[in-house]
C-alpha cells in the first residue's frame, strides 16, 4: 500500500498560481484543521455523513448496485478498499466509484438547491475512499469531506444553475473539484499542489445530462466518477503533475466551457466569498422524499391538501403543480415519458408521478416506487390529470419553491405553495429526523441492531479511524 516519493514541494510551480480562485481555496484547504471549524458545522458533518451513509445502504436493496459492482469489479482488480454494504473490496478508485454510485444512485442524497448540487454523494465515498487507504483519523476524514462538500456547493452556488441550463448535471462537474481538495487535504498537498489538484480535475469533470431525456442511469454514475477523478488529479498533483492554475475564471476555464452562452449569469466571488468563515455547506439539505428534490415542495403541497380536505383521487378535475420554468425539463418534459414511466428511476422524476401517487397513497417513499405501484391504474389515470405552471413567487434557485392547486369535481379550488421546500433552510430537518430517515434505510439491508451500531460509529467518527469507519460499513 506504499505510495511513490512525492515531488518536493514546489518543485515545479507555475508563476501565474498567485491570486487565482484556486490558489485561495487551496490555501485554505491546506491549513485549516478540524478544531478551526465551528462546532456545529462538525455536528451538521456528522449527520450529514450518516444520511448518506443510510442511503448508500438503501441502494443495496436494489439491482443497480449489483450492475454498478459487477461492471467495475470485471476489469477492476484486487484490492482493498470497502464497498459499503456489500462483500467486496476493490482497488481504491473503484472503491470511490462503486460508493459515489450507490450515494447518489437512488436520488436521496442531500443536495443545494443553488447548483442544483449533490455533494455529499462525492465527498463521502472520496473522504472514505482514500482515509481507509491512508489510515487516516476520523477526524481528518471529516475535515476532507467538508472541504469537498464545501468547495462542490461553492462552485454549484457560482454556476447559479448555468450549467443545468446549458445540458451538464452540476453534481458530476462540482464534485470533480470538491473531490480533488479533499482528497489533496488527506494527501497532505501544500496549496501549490492543491491548487494543481483542481486544475486537473478540471479536465475531467463532465456529466452530460442527456439521461433527463429517457430516465438512463448516467446520471446515476456521476457523483462516483467525480470521486473517483477527485483522487486521480489530487495524486498526480501530488507527484508534480502541473495543472492549470486559474481552472475556474481563466479564459478557457471550466465555467466559460460548462455554463455556455450563460457565462454572464455566473457569480465568481460564490467561490471564496467569506470562505472560512461562512460555510456554505450548513446550506445543503437533507433529503424527505426518494425522489428529485425539485419536486418536493409540490408533493408536500400536495399531501397537506390531502390530509386538509380528505381528497380522493375521483373527486380531482385537474392538479396543477408550480414549479419554476427552468425546472420544466427535468420533471416535466417529455410529458409522454414522465406521465407513464416505465421504471421507478424515471418516477422519481415526474412530476405527473409523483403528485398523483403522494395523492393516491398519502405518502412517497420507496414502496411508491415499487413495479406494482408504478403501474397502478388509478394512480396513472391521476398523473394524466397532473398539469403544471410556472410559480410567479418561486424562490429558486435559493429553494425547490413549489406548490399545488386542485381543481375538484363541485368546482371548489384548493391551493397549498411551500415557498421553502421541506429539509432546506429554516425548514431544515432536526437530528432526531436524519437519525430516523437513516434507521430506516439501512434497516432495507441490515439489522435494527447493526444499523444501531452504525449510527453510534457515524455520530462519533471524530473518535474512529477512517478504517475503523470503513470496516463497520462492509457487506
Amino acid at each position: 500500500m506504499n505510495l511513490p516519493m512525492q515531488v518536493a514541494a514546489g518543485a515545479e510551480q507555475s508563476p501565474q498560481a498567485g491570486g487565482s480562485l484556486s490558489r485561495t481555496i487551496a490555501e485554505f484547504s491546506e491549513h485549516v484543521c478540524y478544531e478551526d471549524i465551528p462546532a456545529r458545522v462538525r455536528r451538521f458533518a456528522k449527520f450529514h455523513i450518516l444520511d448518506v451513509v443510510g442511503v448508500s445502504l438503501a441502494a443495496v436493496h436494489y439491482d443497480f448496485a449489483y450492475r454498478a459492482l459487477a461492471g467495475t469489479a470485471g476489469t477492476a482488480g484486487r484490492g482493498d478498499c470497502t464497498v459499503i454494504g456489500l462483500d467486496a473490496r476493490l482497488p481504491l478508485k473503484d472503491a470511490a466509484l462503486v460508493n459515489g454510485i450507490l450515494a447518489h444512485g437512488l436520488d436521496y442524497d442531500d443536495s443545494h438547491p443553488g447548483g442544483p448540487v449533490h455533494p455529499s454523494a462525492s465527498a463521502f465515498p472520496c473522504a472514505l475512499g482514500l482515509g481507509e487507504y491512508l489510515d487516516r483519523s476520523g477526524q481528518e476524514l471529516v475535515t476532507a469531506y467538508l472541504l469537498g462538500v464545501e468547495v462542490a456547493t461553492r462552485l454549484g452556488i457560482a454556476a447559479h444553475g448555468s450549467m443545468h441550463k446549458s445540458g451538464f448535471h452540476t453534481t458530476g462537474i462540482a464534485g470533480h473539484l470538491g473531490c480533488a481538495v479533499a482528497a489533496g487535504r488527506l494527501f497532505n498537498l501544500n496549496a501549490h499542489q492543491l491548487t494543481s489538484a483542481q486544475g486537473l480535475a478540471g479536465s475531467t469533470a463532465s456529466a452530460i445530462g442527456e439521461f433527463r431525456a429517457e430516465g438512463a442511469w448516467s446520471k446515476r454514475m456521476h457523483a462516483g466518477w467525480a470521486a473517483a477523478g477527485g483522487i486521480a488529479a489530487a495524486s498526480l498533483a501530488r507527484s508534480g503533475f502541473i495543472g492549470p492554475q486559474r481552472v475556474y475564471e481563466g479564459s478557457d476555464g471550466l465555467f466559460r466551457s460548462h455554463a455556455g452562452v450563460y457565462l454572464s449569469e455566473v457569480n465568481l466571488a460564490a467561490m471564496t466569498s467569506e470562505l472560512g468563515d461562512a460555510w456554505r455547506a450548513e446550506e445543503v439539505a437533507v433529503k424527505p422524499f426518494p425522489i428529485c428534490h425539485i419536486l418536493h415542495a409540490c408533493v408536500d403541497a400536495a399531501l397537506v391538501l390531502r390530509k386538509r380536505h380528505g381528497l380522493a383521487a375521483d373527486d380531482i378535475v385537474e392538479a396543477r403543480a408550480l414549479l419554476h420554468p427552468d425546472t420544466f425539463n427535468r420533471v416535466c418534459e417529455p410529458q409522454d415519458m414522465r406521465r407513464r414511466p416505465a421504471s421507478e428511476y424515471v418516477a422519481k422524476f415526474s412530476v405527473f408521478f409523483t403528485i398523483a401517487a403522494a395523492l393516491v397513497r398519502g405518502k412517497c417513499g420507496f414502496a411508491e416506487l415499487e413495479p406494482e405501484v408504478i403501474g397502478d391504474a388509478q394512480i396513472l389515470s391521476l398523473a394524466e390529470r397532473v398539469t403544471y405552471a410556472a410559480d410567479p413567487n418561486s424562490r429558486y434557485p435559493d429553494y425547490f419553491s413549489g406548490g399545488i392547486v386542485i381543481r375538484l369535481r363541485d368546482g371548489q379550488i384548493l391551493e397549498h405553495l411551500e415557498p421553502v421546500n421541506r429539509g432546506a433552510g429554516e425548514r431544515a430537518l432536526t437530528e432526531d429526523e436524519i437519525a430516523a430517515k437513516f434507521m430506516d434505510n439501512a434497516q432495507l439491508v441490515v439489522s435494527r441492531a447493526r444499523a444501531e451500531c452504525i449510527r453510534d460509529c457515524i455520530i462519533d467518527i471524530d473518535r474512529h479511524s477512517a478504517r475503523e469507519v470503513a470496516l463497520m460499513l462492509r457487506g
